[in-house]
């Protein structure tokens, strides 16, 4: 098995980026991600929501979900076309973790830099139980992680910014 932790962060509001985003309208955007991933992650085809719960002793939102990675976009948990179920956990107003059947898990991080800027950050553990550590496929695997987390990060401030041009958000 192997397994792959990376992290993958930008601005949100990066130099003539507009309108600029406020943490309030990031926040309702992965609120929104949650519900409707398909809009916000090109690898995603399809995302039904299956049950949402309030976290005991926390209050968190817990939502319980399926969705459909396309074919060739899928993580170790899920083969193209089938549906993965992912469970997931509001922080709010800065983090949503989401967790797959084998165990991978990636966050969506929003925090501040030294300036007080925003910035989004994604982090991912992918497991990959099948494949052998140090081999080609396992190389190409993590390749394709990096590319996924870049696309990831920066499509979901692009499309956040979309909604909030668009006064849906």
């Amino acid at each position: 098995m192997v397994t792959f932790n990376l992290a993958y962060t930008a601005p949100i509001n990066p130099a003539g980026a507009t309108p600029a985003l406020t943490l309030a309208q990031v926040w309702t955007g992965l609120q929104r991600k949650v519900h409707r991933a398909q809009e916000f992650v090109p690898v995603i085809e399809e995302c039904n929501v299956l049950s949402e719960e309030t976290v005991e002793g926390t209050g968190n939102l817990k939502v319980t979900r399926e969705v459909r990675f396309k074919a060739g976009s899928e993580p170790a948990s899920g083969a193209g076309g089938t549906l993965v179920k992912e469970v997931v956990v509001h922080y709010p107003p800065c983090r949503v973790d989401f967790e797959q059947p084998d165990g991978s898990t990636i966050a969506n991080i929003v925090s501040q830099d030294a300036d007080g800027e925003l910035e989004m950050t994604y982090a991912f553990e992918w497991r990959y139980p099948g494949v052998k550590e140090g081999s080609d496929e396992a190389k190409a695997l993590e390749e394709k992680s990096w590319k996924m987390a870049k696309i990831a990060v920066h499509g979901t401030i692009d499309t956040i910014r979309r909604f909030v041009k668009d006064g849906e958000i």
